[in-house]
């Protein structure tokens, strides 16, 4: 009688290893619309630029592709049977980052690919690393309000993406931030924010203009709209 076949670890690579990063798979994330799973924090970073599937191709969603994400926590089990000390590693990597506590980028780790992790998994008390994942959140569309008038240096373009989730303690200075970022537009360079035609002060949360500006509340008219353009000079 023969004895079974013995297996290697690496016999199973194909099914534990992230298309993304190459890795063994951290926090499994199934994309449900195709059956492909990557890392968490890959998925997810992939996600702020592409609706897409990083494998198939396919597109996920036409807005918001995360709704489409699902946690594999037994994939996630079988990879910490099969690697021996991989889980204990982890969480080594997550303490590490955390005791460094790096201030130099305002975060508390360089934003790799097991850092990231603290991001979804950190509900509360973080400080500014978990960027009130724990608040209420409001979903926002960001409209470019474009103007004829307007040429040259003076025309913004429209956001590829112009969907986004936020906690509801988020300010206008914050969007505009946002906005110069994912705009590439220079530091000098000032835009305005309005609500059903009126400029936002920086210091309105998100919040306050929908309770008090914006006159489409309720479900159906979810979610609330928000206009930039370039900052008009009437001096």
């Amino acid at each position: 009688m023969t004895s079974p076949r013995k297996h290697l670890v690496k016999d199973f690579n194909h099914f534990i290893t992230c298309y993304v990063c190459k890795g063994y798979l951290i926090k499994p994330t199934t994309v449900t619309e195709c059956l492909h799973t990557f890392c968490k924090s890959c998925i997810i970073q992939h996600f702020e630029d592409s609706n897409d599937c990083p494998k198939c191709g396919i597109q996920v969603h036409e807005t918001n592709p995360r709704e489409m994400l699902r946690l594999d926590n037994t994939l996630e089990e079988i990879i910490f049977k099969l690697v021996p000390g991989l889980r204990e590693k982890q969480q080594q990597e997550i303490e590490f980052w955390r005791s460094r506590k790096w201030k130099e980028n305002g975060e508390d780790g360089p934003r790799s690919k097991r850092s990231r992790l603290d991001d979804d998994d950190d509900g509360g008390g973080g400080g500014d690393g978990d960027y009130h994942r724990s608040d209420p959140q409001i979903a926002i569309c960001l409209d470019c309000l474009r103007n004829s008038s307007l040429v040259g240096e003076n025309v913004v373009k429209g956001l590829m993406k112009k969907f986004i989730r936020c906690s509801t303690r988020v300010t206008v200075g914050t969007i505009k931030k946002f906005l110069s970022l994912k705009l590439k537009l220079p530091s000098s360079y000032e835009l305005d924010v309005l609500c059903n035609g009126e400029i936002m002060g920086k210091d309105h949360t998100m919040e306050f203009i929908y309770m008090t500006r914006w006159r489409l509340r309720g479900e159906t008219a979810y979610p609330m709209v928000l206009e930039y353009r370039p900052r008009i000079d009437f001096g």
